[in-house]
């Protein structure tokens, strides 16, 4: 499903449309390149609401199969993304996971804390879901599609999961005309190598600029 260069790679983001795809990420052909028993940690962060604590175990299941040593670190609101262990605790993991959940609370919990700045650093991030919207310089807001100011760990493309046709058509109407828009759909991931940001997926990425469709460059 992947090919990937290794070459003179720092940061390495990925960009998951949905959990179901965790399992080919963290599989032996996979771009992420990790070596088994590798110190992976989880962040249910956006889950806070819908119970962190599930999104933690559904999340490592598919990373535990792949060889490596998990942790999930139950970081659910401001008070514990100040915490000093936390950050040092994701600043030292091969690589971090950040499941699925409200993107609002995730930018609200992280943003101008030590955590947020370990995500902003980490050599290895993996985002999941309604969560991979935050990253970007703007994300989009998922009660009506209209683009907001994101964390900016990860300029050069608004990233989002699709939506209704209507909310779809608002993102593009109400982007500046130079941002790429990129919609995942449940299947689709994308990364962003040092910043080229590249289809990993056959289906399920769809970008875009000033409204009209756009090819990403695919390994």
């Amino acid at each position: 499903m992947f090919e990937w260069e290794t070459d003179q790679m720092t940061t390495r983001t990925f960009f998951l449309g949905s959990l179901a795809v965790l399992p080919a990420l963290f599989s032996d052909h996979s771009p992420l390149l990790l070596p088994r028993g590798s110190d992976v940690v989880i962040l249910p962060t956006a889950a806070a609401f819908t119970g962190a604590t599930e999104a933690a175990v559904a999340t490592s299941t598919a990373i535990e199969q792949a060889g490596h040593v998990v942790e999930a670190l139950m970081v659910t609101d401001r008070a514990s993304a100040n915490e000093p262990y936390f950050a040092q605790r994701a600043c030292d993991a091969a690589a971090i996971v950040v499941t699925d959940g409200s993107a609002l609370h995730a930018r609200s919990t992280w943003r101008d804390t030590p955590l947020g700045e370990a995500l902003r650093a980490a050599s290895v991030l993996v985002v999941i879901g309604e969560s991979t919207t935050v990253l970007g310089e703007h994300m989009i807001d998922p009660r009506g599609g209209a683009p907001t100011t994101g964390l900016n760990y990860r300029p050069g493309a608004v990233v989002t999961t699709l939506t209704s046709s209507e909310q779809r058509q608002r993102s593009r109407d109400l982007l500046a005309n130079g941002e790429v828009l990129i919609e995942l759909g449940p299947l689709g991931i994308v990364a962003n190598d040092n910043g080229d940001w590249l289809a990993l997926s056959a289906s399920d990425v769809y970008a875009s600029r000033a409204g009209v469709d756009i090819t990403l460059n695919s390994r």
